[in-house]
């Protein structure tokens, strides 16, 4: 049995008690950074092997793991913060063990995109989730497509490239578009700034910007 389990994108609280039982019973933890999932396993007093999973090591040690669960073992994957697969690592492991016959659950839990979307005030009845865009090849030829999109899109940034993403959208999708950015999420120090491309763009830029961060842009009226 192979258990995605959702951890905390902040707040060590934000865990579900299914997901701590699931990480007391299984036999081994895959984590991202180990040194990160550690911090979380140490508050909840969980003692289990812990081994690295991440995009450097996945396809050396995958057919590893499948023998492993194709013998009995009970594996759970986490990532540093939010749901495995959404912009972490975990497809390649899930399709292998599909392909395997091995069981798979996934657990419900935090993920940043959620949260963001519904609090932008952006509607969030039809959206699409981009994840990271391309950082050159295809990045342009991308924001000219999504310029056509109608539902709201969103998008996760790194702190040093918000600016100029914010800028690029703002020329390509017109610096009047509403947008929303979330960042630190759950955290103490929370923020969402709403308003236009143009006007989030100029606010950033006067601040020295930290965290994780989610950027929701509403979609072309139609």
């Amino acid at each position: 049995m192979l258990y995605l389990v959702p951890t905390p994108i902040g707040n060590l609280k934000d865990i579900t008690l299914r997901a701590i039982e699931t990480l007391k019973n299984v036999d081994l933890i895959l984590a991202e950074d180990t040194r990160t999932s550690s911090h979380l396993l140490n508050h909840y007093q969980i003692t289990k092997p812990i081994s690295p999973y991440h995009q450097h090591n996945e396809h050396k040690i995958l057919q590893h793991l499948i023998q492993q669960l194709t013998e009995g073992k009970k594996i759970a994957l986490m990532t540093d913060a939010g749901t495995p697969g959404i912009s972490d690592p975990a497809f390649l492991l899930v399709r292998e063990c599909i392909k395997s016959g091995i069981k798979i659950e996934c657990l419900p839990g935090a993920t940043a995109f959620v949260p963001a979307l519904v609090d932008s005030g952006i509607p969030a009845n039809r959206f699409c989730f981009e994840g990271f865009l391309p950082l050159k090849k295809g990045r342009q030829t991308l924001l000219k497509k999504l310029a056509r999109e109608e539902r709201t899109m969103i998008f996760y940034e790194s702190p040093v490239r918000l600016v100029k993403t914010l800028e690029e959208f703002a020329a390509c999708f017109g610096e009047d578009r509403l947008c929303c950015v979330s960042r630190e999420l759950t955290k103490m120090f929370e923020e969402n700034k709403r308003g236009t491309l143009k006007e989030v763009a100029s606010y950033f830029k006067e601040k020295t910007v930290k965290g994780e961060i989610v950027i929701v842009v509403a979609g072309k009226e139609n």
